[in-house]
């Protein structure tokens, strides 16, 4: 898997932290936060050290056992969520666990049937990525979302806004490869050519290469954040592209499936924190930019926690891989859960899904 790393990776990235570096310690540390970080995921609860001992398999005292804690919680892989209770994976530990230590399960043949079995290649597009997402949730018990391909949404290429008589004006957008569409709309005031001109130039300098309805939302949010102070050619600018690409955006970026599972687990059931997570997936516009961020991974991509840079997705890891078709990649497909969530088990779903969907996709065709 693209997410393992050499051993001696794992040794530089102790020494680089100032952690010790003889090979005794280091290989004990390792096995102690593995053991840890398997044990909270399995059961939930902060693990003390006689236990971690214990489940790790050592013959060492359990003070040997607090001593490489205290070091481990020292450098930030773990932490005390009380004074007297044992320890928990941080952010950090996690990532430490993920990238180095984790032994990724195969998926069973039962669960690698069932996969198999949701991707009709008679099915259209639409159909496929509902599938994909449904089977994400099914199979992980929490939240799959699927992008919307890139071929299926439409790419702002180029604009221009001509002037009609009275508060009218044409609007001619490329899109995609080289598809013109023509439309008329009606502004509040008259606008001269200079004025459209000076727009158009804008926009294309700004937002060529997006999507229409991610151009749109921008522009909307400038316009509330900064109205008062736009400039006349930056007023012209938003009013006509809104008007423009308001016609035929579709709506949806992705396809979700599941959200409610979130709602089980005990590590998201803060009502405010779940409002919060809801809005984000209502809005897309942040959800959208987070999983596009895996369009260029090779394989299996991780979010944890405070990673994705949104206050949202906090509590929440979110693993997930690109999907290809036609020799290139057109979208991403996720699972989204929990912090504490087994991802020796999700990563090889989200993996296998991916190229399982593009496979399809491509038969589709």
């Amino acid at each position: 898997m693209p997410l393992r790393s050499a051993a001696w990776q794992r040794v530089c990235f102790y020494h680089d932290r100032g952690f010790p570096v003889t090979k005794e310690l280091n290989e004990r540390a390792r096995l102690l936060l593995k053991t840890l970080v398997e044990s909270y995921i399995r059961d939930g609860q902060p693990v003390g050290s006689r236990k971690l001992g214990e489940g790790a398999g050592l013959d060492v005292s359990s003070a040997t056992v607090r001593s490489v804690m205290a070091d481990l919680e020292k450098f930030g892989f773990v932490n005390s969520p009380h004074s007297s209770a044992g320890r928990v994976p941080t952010v950090k530990g996690y990532r430490m666990f993920v990238d180095t230590l984790i032994n990724v399960r195969k998926l069973t043949d039962n669960d690698l049937m069932r996969l198999k079995g949701q991707f009709d290649a008679d099915a259209g597009v639409q159909d496929l990525l509902g599938a994909a997402s449904s089977m994400l949730s099914d199979l992980t018990n929490m939240a799959g979302i699927v992008t919307i391909p890139w071929r299926e949404r439409l790419v702002l290429r180029h604009l221009e806004f001509l002037p009609l008589s009275g508060h009218r004006v044409l609007v001619i957008i490329v899109v995609n490869g080289e598809e013109v569409q023509n439309r008329i709309i009606h502004t509040e005031r008259t606008y001269s050519p200079a004025e459209l001109t000076q727009a158009s130039n804008y926009l294309n300098e700004q937002f060529a290469g997006q999507c229409l309805l991610t151009v749109r939302e921008q522009l909307l949010g400038t316009m509330r954040e900064t109205k008062e102070s736009l400039s006349t050619m930056m007023q012209a600018a938003v009013e006509v592209a809104d008007k423009a690409l308001h016609m035929g955006t579709s709506t949806e970026k992705f396809v979700m499936s599941g959200e409610t599972n979130l709602m089980n687990f005990s590590q998201l059931s803060d009502v405010d924190k779940l409002r919060q997570l809801f809005d984000a997936f209502q809005q897309q516009r942040s959800m959208l930019h987070l999983l596009d961020q895996s369009l260029d991974a090779d394989g299996v991509q991780i979010f944890i926690g405070e990673e994705s840079g949104y206050d949202a997705l906090e509590q929440c890891s979110l693993v997930s891989a690109p999907y290809e078709a036609d020799g290139g990649t057109i979208g991403v497909l996720a699972v989204i859960g929990p912090t504490r969530m087994a991802y020796d088990r999700v990563i090889p779903i989200v993996d296998i899904t991916a190229k399982l969907l593009g496979a399809a996709l491509n038969q589709s065709h």
